[in-house]
């Protein structure tokens, strides 16, 4: 395998069989699996970002932090436009801008759809059954398996770290049982559903983060056994090239974020056999339409020559819409992740020791839950609706997600040097749509990105959020390690109010805070004010008949042209009950099955 870093160092890589466009949690698998079908198939992975390997905020769970942040060179932003449903604010959407994507900068969470979520998208050989072998095959499970839905010879870890806060951890898991929801070992068979586990990750048993850059296409590098995979980073894939409706290689650039790339020119590279576009829900829509492929108005407007009229591509957008509120607690600096994140633990003793935080990502539990008979006696009419319609009669879809986080997520220097902890909840079916579309032909032109946050017909999104928002400081004020709202992540109430932040001890018995008209529409504007991204884009892509908005088949292959498929997250048609990167690695394995079935290259 030949790494290179810039265009300059590809002289004589002019061509080969298969481009893969995108070096994420899935472009990685893709490219490894394919270059293990057949030694003298020749594979170039093109990717925006800089490699992974041996970086430490990377490599160890508990710096997480540092690469989540604005200012992370790891990290590709897309600024949506500004959105009165979001209180008049523009949201910046991270997507992952190094080799191994999402899954090097994460937050390692191992969560998987449910059954449902496969079966609900209709598509013969993507149901829930096609799936699990995918699932089993990209993992070793570190845990009990009494289901026996895990797999135990798989290149990603998965494990419950070298460090948890079990006090933290046991005070969440009996104060979500005392709201009425139970424990259960394993929420990640595909079928249970309506409670909390006890948190396992991507961290392997070393706390070592488990990515797919350096569990799939970075050890193929050792020996030399794999001259036939290349990998191009800092590169920026402009767009596909076609010829009569066939994609015969990319044009790309080197990314002027790294180095002295400004000076080199773009570059075209030919594909004999195939390209794979894989570059995210938000970058391989965007590839498409520099392409020519998308609704011809929009590659018009752009000045964009019309090829293949598709106007699925870069609708549909979908995201899990993310709260999180943190509490102050009496636990000790080293049950949370806050000296460390604010800067007060030295990261060099804790590596120069090795300490066993370092493999802890902060996580330590997490919950899929639906609301009992007496929360929906409490609901609107509308959203009544809605669980009655899209919920009840399915038991293993949850309405809401939540993970207990042992740490402030933001800059704490200015707060005093307590501890805390966070409760963090998004919705895993959003009703809400948005959708991303190039405005120009280059890669420097900002893209017209809506994400639709909270856009949906009757609010339905945010009184989901805002069911929630009660029931996690129910739970909050009854954990033992609970000593008040950190009242900045909650919403403004009168002093007066009933439902106003309280600072002291917990109360296990302690009666549910009764709500007023007026403290529902402040919580209301602050849900507007606050709500996030969970980096869990996808469905701008989507596989689907092209009469309803699909862009991709049953073997990914783009609709009208050949020899172009796209596998990544922007694919699924529907949403999920997960976080969604397990998600993307199972599309990427089977993604790459198809491919090697498809090229002859196979076994």
């Amino acid at each position: 395998m030949q790494v290179h870093y810039n265009l300059s160092e590809t002289d004589n890589l002019e061509e080969v069989d298969v481009i893969v466009a995108g070096g994420g949690s899935a472009g990685c698998i893709i490219a490894s699996r394919l270059a293990d079908a057949n030694r003298d198939l020749s594979i170039l992975v093109i990717e925006g970002g800089t490699t992974n390997e041996n970086v430490v905020d990377l490599m160890y769970p508990a710096f997480m932090a540092k690469s989540l942040g604005p200012e992370s060179r790891y990290n590709h932003y897309y600024k949506a436009v500004r959105s009165e449903a979001l209180g008049s604010r523009e949201l910046a959407v991270p997507t992952g801008g190094v080799l191994g994507g999402g899954s090097s900068v994460n937050l390692m969470a191992y969560t998987r759809a449910q059954r449902s979520d496969f079966d609900f998208w209709g598509i013969d050989g993507w149901g829930a059954a096609d799936m699990l072998p995918y699932m089993r095959k990209l993992e070793t499970y570190n845990g009990p398996d009494e289901a026996q839905c895990h797999g135990s010879n798989g290149p990603m870890q998965v494990s419950g770290d070298t460090f948890r806060s079990l006090r933290l951890e046991d005070s969440f898991v009996d104060a979500v049982k005392a709201c009425g929801w139970p424990e259960i070992q394993d929420l990640q068979t595909m079928d249970a559903n309506n409670g909390v586990q006890r948190a396992m990750r991507y961290v392997d048993l070393n706390g070592k983060r488990q990515d797919t850059a350096n569990k799939y296409l970075l050890p193929r590098t050792a020996g030399g056994r794999h001259p036939n995979l290349h990998v191009l980073l800092e590169t920026e894939v402009i767009r596909v090239i076609l010829e009569n409706q066939t994609a015969v290689g990319v044009e790309c650039q080197s990314n002027p974020s790294f180095r002295e790339a400004t000076s080199l020119p773009a570059q075209k590279i030919r594909a004999r056999k195939m390209v794979i576009v894989s570059s995210g829900a938000l970058g391989s829509p965007l590839i498409l339409e520099r392409s020519g492929i998308g609704d011809h108005e929009i590659l018009k407007a752009a000045g964009i020559e019309p090829v293949i009229n598709l106007p699925g591509v870069g609708s549909d957008y979908q995201d899990h819409q993310l709260m999180v509120y943190s509490y102050k607690s009496c636990l000790a600096p080293e049950e949370t992740l806050d000296s460390i994140i604010c800067g007060r633990a030295s990261p060099e003793e804790l590596i120069d020791n090795n300490r066993s935080i370092l493999g802890w990502n902060g996580i330590d539990a997490y919950c899929k839950l639906r609301p009992t008979d007496a929360d929906i006696s409490t609901f609107s009419l509308d959203l009544e609706k809605a669980w009655n319609r899209d919920f009840r009669d399915m038991a293993d879809r949850p309405l809401m997600m939540v993970s207990l986080c042992a740490y402030f997520p933001g800059d704490s220097t200015q707060l005093p040097g307590d501890q805390y902890f966070s409760i963090a909840a998004f919705t895993p079916y959003p009703y809400s749509r948005g959708h991303i579309h190039i405005t120009g032909p280059t890669l420097r032109d900002a893209p017209n990105f809506e994400t639709g946050f909270f856009s949906d017909a009757h609010a339905i999104d945010m009184k989901k959020h805002l069911w929630f928002y009660k029931k996690q400081r129910d739970i909050a004020r009854r954990m033992t390690v609970f000593r008040g709202e950190l009242e900045i992540t909650h919403p403004k109430f009168p002093t007066t109010s009933k439902a106003a932040c309280v600072s002291g001890s917990s109360q296990i018995d302690a009666p549910d805070i009764k709500y007023s008209d007026q403290d529902d529409a402040i919580i209301e504007s602050w849900l507007r004010h606050n709500v996030g991204t969970t980096w869990h884009s996808m469905g701008t892509c989507k596989m689907a008949l092209r009469e309803n908005g699909g862009v991709v088949d049953p073997e990914l292959n783009v609709y009208g042209v050949r020899r172009l498929k796209v596998i990544d997250l922007s694919i699924p048609p529907v949403n999920m009950a997960a976080n969604t990167n397990n998600t993307a690695m199972a599309i990427g394995e089977k993604g790459a099955s198809i491919c090697i079935k498809e090229l002859g290259v196979g076994p």
